[in-house]
């Protein structure tokens, strides 16, 4: 069997790392002792893994290259010190801690989490929008060391575990070999480096917490639970890192005169019985009203109520509902409500009576109505019949 790596793993001398990681992962793939078990293929797989330890580091391929024995225990020995991270790569593109881009010292600082807070608003306030000052208790970057976590005049040293490389590896014994698994440094918690004269402030994590007053806009048409984000106001990362976001989750209060139903307002008016029966004209108030800058133009609207009109008669508004948050607005919807005297009079019974006599309803016998069929109710019949 050729001693040669390049020949080993077929790529040329001038090979770059990345042909040599394709080249060392096709060839695991079909190698691998899970995939061919047969005693020939695992000597195969272990000479290729061999080789890739050599050519995958720099200080050996060059030392090889200069014309060393690549497989002398100088290298490391016949058999020995492969990674497993380097396995894993070949079959899942990533190492056993989470792909070779994660390796070496991870960063202190990392973005913070997002907040969330809640805003109570009126109706008028959610329909035709509205800014607002709230108070935010938050993560903030620590003023005294500015991020760092270290304290004035001082900074972070190189681990002496790892010697800042945030990892170490452990070596285990198997069929294969040596196999040597890289796992997070416990002793700098895998920074690559210590923190030995902690920020008093803010006790090394580089941010404070502390109250801060914003100015949230909050835009027309937004409904209960609609949730508007302000970029960059949640908390503050560690180590300095990047705020996240802050939403502000929209709870409407409900209203004296009108419920909301998507983009439409309704809202209940009750009339006696002689204005429904004669017809009359009301002056309805607006969810403009609630708004300090309406005049009474613009704050009521004249409703003409025909003659006749019955109990649970809906007329509608056209536009005058909540503005919609993608242009246009919704209606009003006012549904009429009769009232039927309970008590009267002497006098009022008496003209009652003489009424129901005119018309004749002076003993009424009740009509019993058909259930009302809805439209494709109708169009069957008409088909059917």
């Amino acid at each position: 069997m050729t001693q040669d790596p390049y020949e080993i793993l077929g790529v040329s001398r001038d090979a770059s790392a990345d042909e040599i990681k394709k080249a060392y992962r096709k060839l695991a793939r079909q190698l691998h002792p899970d995939v061919n078990p047969d005693e020939a293929t695992q000597e195969r797989f272990k000479d290729v893994s061999r080789a890739y330890e050599v050519l995958s580091d720099p200080g050996k391929r060059a030392a090889y290259d200069r014309g060393g024995d690549a497989f002398s225990q100088g290298f490391g020995g016949a058999g020995q010190g492969f990674s497993f991270t380097d396995i894993m790569d070949a079959f899942f593109g990533g190492g056993a801690a989470g792909g070779a881009g994660t390796r070496g010292p991870r960063s202190r600082a990392r973005r913070g989490q997002d907040a969330l807070i809640r805003l109570d608003v009126t109706l008028a306030e959610a329909a035709f929008g509205v800014t607002r000052e709230i108070k935010v208790d938050t993560a903030l970057t620590c003023g005294a060391c500015e991020g760092k976590g270290t304290a004035p005049g001082t900074s972070p040293i190189t681990c002496e575990t790892c010697h800042g490389q945030g990892e170490v590896a452990v070596v285990q014994r198997s069929f294969l070999g040596e196999i040597r698994t890289l796992r997070p440094c416990a002793a700098c918690r895998g920074y690559g480096s210590i923190i030995p004269d902690p920020c008093r402030e803010c006790s090394g994590d580089g941010r404070v917490r502390s109250r801060r007053t914003l100015t949230v806009k909050i835009p027309a048409g937004v409904d209960h639970g609609t949730r508007v984000q302000l970029t960059g106001q949640g908390e503050v990362g560690p180590g300095g890192g990047p705020a996240g976001d802050l939403y502000v989750e929209i709870h409407v209060e409900p209203h004296k005169t009108f419920t909301r139903h998507g983009n439409d307002l309704h809202t209940t008016i009750s009339l006696p019985m002689t204005a429904a029966a004669l017809g009359t004209q009301l002056t309805l108030p607006l969810l403009e009203a609630d708004v300090a800058s309406s005049d009474s133009e613009t704050a009521t609207f004249e409703l003409e109520v025909r003659p006749g009109t019955q109990s649970g008669t809906e007329q509608v508004i056209r536009g005058f509902g909540v503005p919609s948050l993608r242009g246009g607005r919704g209606d009003l919807i006012v549904s009429i409500s009769v009232d039927t005297p309970t008590r009267l009079d002497a006098r009022q019974e008496e003209l009652l009576r003489e009424l129901a006599a005119i018309r004749g309803e002076e003993t009424p016998d009740g009509q019993v109505e058909a259930p009302h069929k809805s439209m494709f109710g109708r169009l069957r019949d008409a088909f059917q019949g």
